[in-house]
């Protein structure tokens, strides 16, 4: 792909100079945080582009069907934009269990009616050991069966997480208790605690429904989709809700307003009054912090590294730069410079042992993904070039888009070394972690050639500053 098809690699004209950035020249609202977001949360599960925010439309248009008071609108609005928060928790032992993409895996288990045993044994059977033939298909159907409650415990872990996450973030229990309980099913038969009818939160009965249609809608069209409502009525959904979402059958216009609608334009509209929540640059640091917590749980190999990167970028980037705001850019960059990674498989990112060329090339994608997720975000518009370019070289020869030296600038040459160092340090699925001494001996070979020799030096003396573990 030609360096120039994408706007995150410009030339650099002030390596050493660097310019004068706000950390945050007014508060932003979260709601336009999250929208922009939710593209990362889609991409973990596998779900169409703008899943999270039409499931939020559905969700508001119910809210105004039952006169939904406006606190517990504003609760709503919220987690169904951080709805999916918890799913890259799951997504290594998605993948191990059924030994296939966690990608595919994800959206064909959502459409299966697990209510009915024989149909969610043979779509369980289709999906298990992905391409790998009859075998390992077999094989990985047998160990799911004789795993017995291991749906309600991934849900479990994914409920548990996303709720936590929103906590992390200072949202309201109502909110977190209506991710936790996303799952839960009216007849009781849903996850994690099998809640039935009222004593599920009624924004989780809310959620649930929503993104079901959302799912069904996309998937298999509006007949198909008000069939499996009605079906599911007193079952999956309240028969109340469910009612109501019967009632829509005819509004064609609805459906094409759904599908074809500007989904961040209308979910940012669709914002309750109260909802209003401004975020300063402390509550910048805390969202990208979440989100880094949400990358690095994708996989069991990459816990804490996000962190760790954002902490040498930073360490680094205090031996060039006086100025905070650009050393605030460093560290959110180190942050979310991998959060096009919840759109890599994790059959890729926990494989032992080297890729075949089209997983290389899906790997070696998620810069892009980085790209195409940041630049979403107007609060983090100014680092989201250099984020996506982490994995440039000085000779040309990095990836995706093997911009050479000229058009790397300082911060980017500072994000490519942190990144190098903490994977280098870190355990992954062939190797434990190197000792410092080791991995700053790997890193000065490409001292000059693919790396920037000044920002080795300065990594080697943040070394001994800081310790490799917080």
């Amino acid at each position: 792909m030609p360096v120039q098809t994408i706007e995150s690699a410009p030339p650099d004209t002030t390596r050493r100079t660097p310019r004068v950035v706000t950390v945050l020249a007014s508060p932003v609202p979260i709601a336009e945080l999250l929208s922009a977001l939710s593209h990362a949360l889609d991409l973990t599960e596998g779900a169409p582009a703008g899943h999270t925010l039409r499931s939020c439309m559905i969700a508001m248009r119910i809210a105004d069907s039952i006169g939904l008071g406006m606190s517990s609108r504003t609760a709503l609005y919220y987690a169904m934009l951080l709805k999916d928060a918890g799913c890259s928790s799951n997504a290594a032992r998605v993948t191990a269990l059924f030994g296939a993409n966690d990608h595919d895996v994800k959206p064909r288990m959502k459409i299966v009616d697990a209510n009915k045993r024989i149909r969610l044994a043979i779509e369980t059977f289709r999906t298990a050991g992905g391409d790998q033939g009859l075998r390992s298909r077999i094989s990985h159907f047998m160990g799911i069966a004789r795993g017995g409650g291991v749906t309600r415990e991934l849900i479990a872990i994914r409920c548990e997480r996303g709720a936590n996450i929103a906590r992390q973030m200072g949202f309201r229990e109502e909110t977190c208790a209506a991710i936790r309980s996303l799952d839960e099913h009216w007849n009781g038969c849903g996850h994690p605690e099998g809640l039935r009818g009222r004593a599920i939160p009624l924004l989780a009965r809310i959620a649930n429904l929503a993104q079901t249609v959302d799912i069904f809608a996309g998937a298999k069209g509006t007949a198909v989709t008000m069939r499996m409502v009605k079906a599911r009525r007193g079952t999956w959904f309240d028969p109340q809700l469910a009612g109501i979402v019967l009632t829509w059958r005819h509004d064609a216009r609805w459906w094409t307003y759904l599908r074809e609608a500007a989904p961040e334009t209308e979910v940012a509209e669709l914002q309750p009054d109260l909802g209003e929540r401004l975020v300063d640059a402390r509550g910048l640091d805390m969202v990208a912090q979440s989100f880094a917590d949400i990358v690095d749980a994708k996989s069991p190999f990459t816990y804490r590294h996000s962190t760790n990167v954002s902490r040498w970028a930073r360490a680094i980037g205090a031996k060039f730069f006086t100025d905070e705001a650009e050393l605030v850019r460093l560290s959110r960059a180190g942050l979310l410079h991998d959060v096009g990674k919840l759109g890599v498989s994790n059959t890729i990112l926990d494989r032992n042992g080297p890729l075949f060329d089209a997983e290389r090339t899906a790997m070696q994608a998620h810069p892009v993904h980085t790209w195409e997720i940041l630049r979403r975000v107007r609060a983090f518009s100014d680092f989201a070039k250099m984020a996506s370019l982490h994995h440039e070289k000085l000779d040309g020869t990095g990836y995706p888009w093997k911009v050479p030296a000229e058009g790397l600038n300082l911060p980017a040459r500072i994000l490519a070394v942190a990144d190098i160092f903490e994977a280098l340090t870190a355990d992954r699925p062939y190797r434990a972690g190197m000792s410092v001494e080791a991995a700053l001996s790997i890193v000065q070979r490409d001292r000059g050639t693919r790396l920037d020799g000044d920002v080795i030096d300065a990594l080697e003396q943040a070394t001994t500053e800081i310790p490799l573990d917080p």
